[in-house]
């Protein structure tokens, strides 16, 4: 068998931890400073992700306040759902960063 077959050795190797779908997972959103950033991105959320806990949302604003990040904890299904909600939140516009 080709060690590389196994799960735990390309883990090993990459460095990188499997996910185990589904999970809960944190997305943060950081986009310029907009009334529209927050509603914006819970919408693309529930689009993709279903209901989403009011208290699974933080917001911070930077320093200077121009900039916001919102995170939002979602329950993921897997690889592709993650996918689309990047690409949906980085074609808005006002988002300059997703985490």
């Amino acid at each position: 068998m080709n060690r590389f077959t196994k799960t735990e050795s390309t883990e090993a190797k990459t460095g990188n931890p499997q996910l185990e779908f589904p999970c809960e997972y944190p997305i943060k959103v950081i986009g310029i400073a907009d009334q529209n950033l927050r509603q914006c991105v819970i919408d693309i959320m529930r689009a993709n992700a279903g209901d989403i806990d009011e208290s699974q949302i933080t917001e911070r604003e930077s320093s200077e306040g121009r900039f916001v990040s919102v995170t939002v904890v979602i329950t993921a299904t897997g690889k592709p759902q993650l996918d689309t909600i990047f690409a949906e939140l980085k074609a808005t516009g006002i988002v300059k960063m997703v985490l």
